[in-house]
Formats: structure tokens, C-alpha cells, sequence
């Protein structure tokens, strides 16, 4: 099979550039800094989802306090459900807002959170499901960075290539430093799917738009090229839109009164909700679940099916502007987008099991593509 080479408006990089190692005095040997990717499995973690930029830019480190949790409580640390008589944003232990006597309060119809913000959402070491693994004080592993030379953060690995976790302190705080070597928690970034702590009656609002398409009277429901339902032919694209769905699917495993087409994948769901420019991890799934109460508590979400790109992506195709040889020009053409934004490489799935893993690689790679068409689309 022949791979043409093609000239796009804008290329989407599918994989992570490789860092030279960090020359940085130190007792432990070896250690090496990759940029952020989809490597969770094989150690049970998940390296990507952390603030960083390119270019010498450094990435956004997370806060050393308030990442712990005990014992199967961690979601608990991250996110406080409002009790039966908080049920507005603002709790009642924090007091009415200021302005004139009486006038504070939430707004008629405001309806609940989903959840606050309890601590800091950082990249955690966890099993193939996406739950966090515990260290023997039964709290919750927080991933260790490092600045590397050009100003990145990239996360800590030993000499046999294992993550290395930050320490906590007698306080039950996280340690600043290992041997010496300042060390960061990550932030995991969600971007515009932070709305999904918004009141609930935001994302019922956007499910009942959604659902009004999909079940209208001789709706022709189908696929876009990006993996997006579409409705007569009209791609529902809304992020708020895609996101309720997502919700409403992962909870009840259908979307009601809908007859889903063939390979449809959920996992298009929350990239279509996703900032195109960002990237989906398995923090960023796991907490996205957990603000939508798809986890419950300490009850994870069981991810099993598994995913291959090449399957997936080997015959999908897209209209899309390519440069002609007048350097100048541009022409629509169909194209490949398994050979236009992934190469022709397929990802390498690191255990032999479905798990977040997959899920996670499946949703970025869905969000790469939307973003390639978007870029690169006739308009």
C-alpha cells in the first residue's frame, strides 16, 4: 500500500516529540523526561493531560497540596457532592453574597452542580480502569515532573523507565523534591469541558436539543467523517450538545429512542465536546466521568472495550484542501485520514485488555481528526 504525501493548511502532529534526558544532579540514575502521551498501562498510569507547550514555553505545574486521599476516597478529595440543603452555587456555609439585605442567593431555576472543585486535579499513577492505585497509607499517587531543558514539564522516570511518584511528608503533604530535584504535581486542564460542573440544568437543556433532532419525525441518523452523528446529513456539533449525550450514554449504555448506527463510539462523543487544540487523557476522561456522576463514589466506570486506530481509521476518508504543486492553490481532495493525520501508524495499545487506556486514546485520536477537518475542511 502506497502512502501519497499530501500538503495541508494545517497538519495535525498525532504523537509527542521524544526529549533529550535531564541533565540534572541527582541521587537517582538515569532518569528520563518523555512528552506528555497516551503510555498509561504499562505502569498503570497515564502520562498525558498536563498543561505544557512547545517551543521552550513551560508547562503549568499543578499545587503540592490538597492531591491526597484515603483510603477509596479519592474522587471524595476531588469532588464534594453538595448536601440536600446546598443546592445552590453557592453552599450555605459560606454565607449569603453581598449587595443589598436579602438579595443574595442562587436565581429561580438555577438548579445543582454536579460537583465542586474540591483540590487540585493532577495526573495520578492509576490501574488500567483509571481508578488511582493507593500507596500502603492509602493515599492516592501523585505522578512526579520535571522541568526539562527547554523549559517543558515532562514527567519522572527511573532507569528501568518506570513513573516515579512524589513522596508525602510526615504532614501528609507532598514532598517539594526528591534528592534534591524540585518535583511538580501536573495540572490536567479540561478546558470547555469544565462545563460540565455547571448547574444541571445546563446539560439537560443541551440533551433535550440534542434528542429533539435525533428523534424527530423520519431522522436519518449517520456518522461524519470525524465519528460525529449527524442528523439528515446536519453533523451535531455542538460541544454542550455532544457532551450531554456523552452523559446520558455512559450512564445508561443508549441514548433513548435512538437506533445508533454501526461503529458508532461514545469515546466521539467527549472529543467533539473537547477543545479541538487540546488533548483527552485518562485524567481527563476519569475526571470528566467523575464530574458527571459516570463514576459514583469510589465506583469507577468499567472500561473493556479495546481500540485500534488502524481498524478504526484504515478506510475513513474526508474532503479537505490540498496544496497543489503551484505552491499556491489549493484544491479539495479525498483523502485518507488513517495516512493524513496519523501517518499510517497505528497505536500501540501496551496491555492486552480494554481498559481507560484505550477509551482515552480512542477519544484523542477522534479529536485529532475533528480538529484535521476543521482546519483543513471545504467550507
Amino acid at each position: 500500500m502506497t502512502h501519497p504525501t499530501y500538503q495541508f493548511k494545517k497538519l495535525i502532529l498525532a504523537g509527542g516529540a521524544v526529549f533529550a534526558m535531564l541533565a540534572v544532579p541527582m541521587a537517582i540514575n538515569s532518569l528520563t523526561g518523555l512528552d506528555l502521551g497516551m503510555m498509561s498501562a504499562a505502569h498503570a498510569a497515564d502520562d498525558g493531560g498536563a498543561s505544557k507547550k512547545s517551543g521552550g514555553h513551560k508547562g503549568k505545574a499543578g499545587s503540592q497540596k490538597g492531591a491526597q486521599g484515603k483510603g477509596g476516597e479519592a474522587s471524595k478529595k476531588i469532588f464534594r457532592v453538595p448536601e440536600a440543603s446546598e443546592d445552590s452555587d453557592r453552599p450555605v456555609w459560606a454565607g449569603v453574597k453581598g449587595g443589598k439585605s436579602g438579595g443574595g442567593g442562587k436565581p429561580a431555576g438555577a438548579g445543582s452542580k454536579k460537583g465542586d472543585l474540591y483540590g487540585d486535579m493532577v495526573v495520578l499513577l492509576r490501574d488500567a480502569n483509571g481508578a488511582p492505585i493507593l500507596n500502603s497509607a492509602g493515599l492516592v499517587q501523585v505522578i512526579a515532573y520535571v522541568y526539562d531543558t527547554n523549559g517543558n514539564l515532562v514527567p519522572l522516570k527511573d532507569a528501568s523507565g518506570n513513573l516515579v511518584t512524589i513522596p508525602y511528608n510526615a504532614e501528609g503533604d507532598l514532598e517539594t523534591s526528591i534528592n534534591g530535584v524540585p518535583v511538580y504535581s501536573a495540572e490536567v486542564e479540561l478546558g470547555r469541558l469544565s462545563v460540565g460542573r455547571a448547574p444541571t440544568k445546563v446539560l439537560t437543556h443541551s440533551l433535550d436539543e440534542a434528542m429533539s433532532k435525533l428523534t424527530a419525525s423520519g431522522a436519518v441518523i449517520a456518522l461524519d467523517s470525524t465519528g460525529r452523528l449527524t442528523v439528515n446529513g446536519v453533523t451535531i456539533d455542538s460541544p454542550l450538545e455532544n457532551l450531554a449525550l456523552y452523559e446520558t450514554y455512559m450512564k445508561t449504555g443508549t441514548l433513548p429512542g435512538v437506533t445508533l448506527p454501526a461503529n458508532f463510539n461514545p469515546a466521539a462523543l467527549l472529543a467533539a465536546a473537547a477543545d479541538k487544540t487540546g488533548n483527552i487523557s485518562v485524567d481527563t476522561v476519569v475526571y470528566m466521568n467523575s464530574i458527571l456522576g459516570i463514576n459514583n463514589g469510589t465506583t469507577y466506570y468499567t472500561f473493556t472495550t479495546d481500540y485500534d486506530r488502524y481498524t478504526t481509521w484504515k478506510n475513513a476518508t474526508a474532503s479537505v484542501l490540498v496544496l497543489q504543486p503551484d505552491g499556491v492553490t489549493y484544491k479539495a481532495e479525498t483523502v485518507n485520514l488513517y495516512d493524513a493525520v496519523f501517518n499510517s501508524t497505528n497505536w500501540t495499545d501496551p496491555t492486552a485488555v480494554g481498559g481507560a487506556d484505550d477509551f482515552a486514546a480512542a477519544a484523542n485520536d477522534y479529536l485529532r481528526v475533528i480538529q484535521f477537518v476543521h482546519d483543513n475542511g471545504v467550507r
